[in-house]
């Protein structure tokens, strides 16, 4: 009982979660990983669906996403090519300490122009919306963020049950 609830609890917030990428798919650019990647720090964007935007509107985010996208490809590409030149070094080659340590700078550089990408790519959609669709995105984040809050609640009560084996 105790797994099928587990399960069905996990099942439940992966398709409500599932949603975030295909909300943001909408007013994405085109592409095989289109929007916002990989669902990392972007959950104040899984609400677009939810408010009502017009035409311009989503014309609007749409091209704030590809041109961040774009902006950023040169960027993307640079660090992928040196993570796979420091991949092909073995840990006994000479220059393998320095390239780490150089992959590892680059790593920090690229985490931090995402990061700063990512703020200015929510400010400017923030912008587009109306004052009305800010104050519905502030409830839907409350809301989300109250969900959240009883999820963590549920585990942390049924965590000790769920270590036990169904036998005991």
């Amino acid at each position: 009982m105790r797994k099928s609830l587990f399960h069905g609890l996990i099942l439940g917030s992966a398709l409500a979660l599932g949603g975030v990428a295909y909300a943001a798919s909408d007013a994405a650019a085109p592409g095989p990983h289109a929007g916002w990647h990989h669902g990392h720090g972007h959950h104040g964007m899984f609400a677009l669906r939810k408010l009502d935007l017009s035409d311009a509107q989503k014309a609007s985010i749409k091209q704030i996403m590809q041109n961040s996208f774009a902006s950023t490809k040169a960027q993307r590409q640079a660090l992928r090519e040196q993570r796979r030149a420091f991949e092909s070094l073995t840990p006994d080659q000479a220059g393998y300490q320095a390239a780490a340590d150089r992959l590892a700078q680059a790593e920090a550089d690229a985490t931090r122009a995402r990061v700063e990408q990512q703020a200015s790519v929510r400010a400017q959609v923030y912008g587009v919306l109306t004052s009305a669709q800010k104050m519905k995105l502030a409830s839907l984040k409350a809301e989300r963020e109250q969900r959240m809050q009883e999820w963590k609640q549920f585990r942390a009560q049924h965590a000790s049950g769920a270590s036990q084996s169904p036998g005991q």
